[in-house]
């Protein structure tokens, strides 16, 4: 008798399969970043074995968006409706609990490699022309660890459609100090504006911040529960900085540069194996930019656009 049941594939010895596609390892001194196929994500930055950055294991994919980068727009399009020249376009629903389009088009998607070395890998991917979104865009993303050992980000979107392009484009970090208890962190945010977002957390308007929306003098990260964007970033040099410090003295910061005016606060107890989890997103625009008009940006065709950003660390001998 014969058998209908098709006999598993055997798997070779030392074989090693990641949900996140191919891996790409950068190391520099004591530096390590794991850069993914999937969504050119950031799935570890590291110091001297100082975990700086939340991740996941190899058959996960990133649980809480941790890592990926976004485009052609960051966080959310209200019912992921939007009109072009007065016409409707209609995005696929992407976060059902709150009917919305989240965290652009290519979230599960594949990246190609553009080019390596031994310090940095330049990832690349297109949106075709589709319902919700008729335009031929490529969203490319480098990673360079830098001669400090920072990690440094860019992420550029080339329009090859015959027409302007709307864009937001953003990335979905989670800071973290190695095994330091996160509820004893203090987060300190240079912005002074908050947005004030409904149940559905689509912005309707901004205001000064003030209470568990006003980082600038600090917050212990143990008495927040938050999920907020702010603008009014203050740059220094072209640079804002975000930074994550320990009692200690050690720190973990994500700078952003001024092309990159908004940034996302989001702590959460939902990351699976962690107590509570700190996200630092830097954006050029915030959530329904594309009904806002708020941050949103039109490229114009045959042309790019660059946003920068990175992570640097403060850790006595490390640092």
């Amino acid at each position: 008798m014969t058998s209908s049941t098709t006999p598993a594939a055997s798997v070779p010895s030392g074989f090693r399969t990641y949900a996140t596609g191919r891996q790409y390892e950068l190391r520099r001194g004591d530096a390590l970043a794991v850069v993914t196929e999937l969504a050119a994500g950031l799935r570890l930055y590291s110091r001297a074995g100082v975990q700086l950055t939340e991740t996941y294991g190899d058959a996960d994919i990133s649980p809480g968006a941790a890592g990926i980068t976004l485009a052609p727009w960051a966080n959310r399009v209200e019912d992921g409706v939007w009109y072009l020249d007065g016409k409707k376009q209609q995005l696929d629903i992407t976060e059902v609990s709150r009917n919305n389009a989240s965290h652009g088009l290519l979230r599960n998607s594949a990246y190609n490699l553009v080019d390596e070395s031994q310090y940095s890998v330049t990832l690349e991917a297109t949106v075709f022309p589709q319902h919700g979104y008729p335009f031929l865009v490529r969203h490319r993303v480098q990673y360079l660890l830098a001669e400090d050992l920072g990690l440094e980000v860019r992420q550029s979107l080339i329009n090859d459609s015959t027409a302007p392009a709307p864009f937001v484009l953003g990335a979905h970090p989670y800071l973290r100090l190695g095994d330091a208890d996160v509820d004893n962190l203090v987060l300190t945010v240079a912005a002074d504006t908050s947005l004030v977002a409904d149940e559905r957390l689509i912005p309707r308007s901004s205001e000064p911040v003030s209470g568990d929306s006003d980082f600038r003098g600090g917050q212990r990260i143990g008495d927040l529960d938050i999920d907020v964007a702010l603008t009014g970033l203050r740059f220094d040099g072209g640079t804002a900085r975000h930074t994550l410090a320990a009692p200690d003295g050690r720190s973990v910061t994500l700078w952003q540069d001024e092309s990159c005016g908004y940034v996302h606060v989001f702590v959460t107890t939902q990351l699976p194996g962690r107590p509570r989890a700190v996200a630092v997103e830097p954006m050029t625009g915030p959530a329904n930019a594309f009904n806002s008009g708020e941050g949103l940006r039109w490229l114009p065709p045959g042309e790019s656009f660059t946003m920068a950003w990175g992570i640097d660390a403060v850790l006595g001998d490390a640092g």
